[in-house]
Parts: structure tokens; C-alpha cells; sequence
């Protein structure tokens, strides 16, 4: 019998099915798990440094204020610092994603297109 749909993606209405089935196995839970295992340490850890700089700048201005080198002070290389947590974060993450998140996905993915 041929199918009803023309060849392509599956329709939406029909996608809600195969991906209630997937969210509702342990994969997908361990793939949440890890995700947020990382992202919510991360998250926390970097905005506490981001507040430490904040009220160290309004509160602590006679340490921020010293000199390191130069002209260069206490508050400049904090700010400074926030970047490159910025990016080792995101390298961090990069990393992390590609050993722990990705295969995982891969998996799920590949189930889905079985399905779907």
C-alpha cells in the first residue's frame, strides 16, 4: 500500500508521538541528566565570579583600585578575566559536549529517524 505523505520530513502532528516516546526513555533522561549536570555548575559558578567583580567594584574600590603593573589595577584584571572565563567555559563545554552529550544525542537522533 502507498503511503498517504509525500516523501520528506514527517509531518508535525506526527513527530509529537515518536518524540513523546523518546523524552519518555531513560537515554534522554541520562542526556537531561548530563546536560544540566554541567550547565547549572557553570552557570552558578560563573555568575558568582561575575557578582564577586560587581561588588568588589562598588564595595571594595581601595583594593580594585590598586596598581599591578603599571597603570594597570586590581579592576582591570578581573574585568579582564571574565572573558577568558567566558571562553574556557565555552571550551569547557565544547569538550564536555563532545564526550559526554553528543554520542548520546547521536543515539537518540538515530532512534528518531527510525521512528519518525
Amino acid at each position: 500500500m502507498a503511503s498517504t505523505h509525500p516523501a520528506g520530513p514527517t509531518p508535525p502532528s506526527e513527530s509529537f508521538g515518536v518524540y513523546d516516546r523518546l523524552h519518555a526513555t531513560a537515554e534522554f533522561a541520562e542526556l537531561r541528566h548530563r546536560y544540566r549536570g554541567f550547565a547549572f555548575p557553570a552557570t552558578v559558578a560563573f555568575i558568582s565570579w561575575y557578582a564577586l567583580y560587581i561588588v568588589m567594584s562598588m564595595w571594595a574600590h581601595d583594593f580594585m583600585s590598586q596598581k599591578v603593573v603599571g597603570n594597570i589595577n586590581v579592576a582591570l584584571v578581573f574585568g579582564l578575566l571574565q572573558f577568558l572565563t567566558t571562553f574556557v567555559l565555552a571550551w569547557l563545554y565544547a569538550r564536555y559536549s563532545a564526550a559526554k552529550l553528543d554520542p548520546l544525542a547521536r543515539t537518540l537522533d538515530e532512534q528518531y529517524q527510525r521512528e519518525a
